[in-house]
């Protein structure tokens, strides 16, 4: 029997990314908070203090001079696409650049899994 791993134990750190230089670093969930605190909560770059955003538990940084595979992370983002899930995978995400308007277009064209409809409108 195969049991999600986020959801018995915890608590686990989210990978927050930092766009502007490339790195990520692991922060407090904003789940594992009250609520008054989370709301407020933004996770800034210790280096150039910019807001980081939230990938998920199994996001898995490029290397910072991996300017291509920064780029498809960006563009995956910026559409909605994360690796959040509840430790069983987040499913399939292109592992290249070229990959990702096929990607994107599936997505807009309604051919998420089950699991990513309902873990899509559970991060709303």
């Amino acid at each position: 029997m195969m049991v999600c791993r986020y959801a018995m134990s915890g608590p686990y750190k989210e990978i927050y990314a930092c766009f502007n230089c490339r790195k990520s670093f692991k922060q407090v969930s904003p789940r594992d908070l009250n609520p008054q605190t989370a709301a407020g909560l933004e996770h800034k770059c210790p280096q150039c203090a910019e807001i980081m955003v939230n990938m998920g538990h199994d996001f898995q940084a490029p290397k910072q001079t991996d300017v291509k595979q920064w780029t498809k992370v960006m563009t995956l983002y910026r559409h909605g696409v994360t690796f959040h899930n509840c430790g069983c995978g987040a499913g399939y995400r292109p592992a290249d650049l070229r990959e990702v308007p096929e990607f994107l277009e599936q997505q807009a064209a309604g051919q998420r899994s089950e699991g990513e409809r309902l873990l899509h409108q559970w991060m709303r």
